[in-house]
């Protein structure tokens, strides 16, 4: 497993910058595909991040960058999509306050519990693991609808084809159900003008 972990006690009120890469495979025992759809990293993911003690306070601001390979919600091809997100993260000693079973885990594992705002946490001990916040980070970059272009037209709804990769039925006029209804009107229109 990387080693993402920094040591507060080197840490003064004067940031230090630190930069971690994260590679694809590290990624891939994290990801939970939904529906075996599952992310591909195409780059490995770049942390950038400046780290600083504000009396017993440890506050982290920085960016990451990468890019993975997604698949269009509206035409289901595959593209490269970059992401770029900032975050803030301010971790507060624990104190005397019991974390929930989830916080206590990641108190063992990484010396940090995480808040569910992603902005704040609690930290216990002499080095604070980013493991998990950097998962946290980078699925919250992710997009909740992606799309290859934002002007894709999508799939055909007549042949399911991508209408970009040269679907023919352009030509085809596609009867909607509500065309009878529309011509009824029309001819009750014209009745009634003649009427008048």
């Amino acid at each position: 497993m990387p080693d993402f972990r920094i040591q507060i006690e080197r840490l003064t009120d004067r940031p230090t910058s630190f930069e971690f890469e994260v590679a694809p495979a590290w990624w891939r025992v994290r990801d939970e595909p939904i529906d075996g759809d599952a992310v591909v990293v195409e780059a490995p993911f770049q942390f950038r991040l400046q780290a600083s003690r504000v009396s017993d306070d440890v506050v982290i601001d920085g960016a990451f960058s990468g890019e993975v390979g997604l698949e269009c919600s509206r035409c289901g091809k595959r593209y490269p999509h970059a992401l770029r997100e900032s975050y803030r993260l301010v971790l507060q000693p624990l104190g005397g306050r019991a974390p929930d079973p989830e916080g206590e885990k990641g108190l063992a594992e990484n010396g940090v519990c995480l808040g569910e705002d992603l902005e704040a946490g609690s930290y216990r001990g002499a080095v604070v693991g980013l493991d998990d916040f950097f998962g946290e980070v980078i699925a919250l970059a992710m997009p909740l609808q992606p799309l290859c272009d934002e002007d894709c037209p999508g799939l055909c709804a007549h042949c399911g084809a991508a209408q970009d990769a040269g679907c023919d039925c352009e030509d085809e006029k596609i009867e909607s159900p509500f065309s009878a209804l529309a011509g009824l009107k029309a001819q009750l229109a014209s009745k009634a003008s003649e009427e008048q």
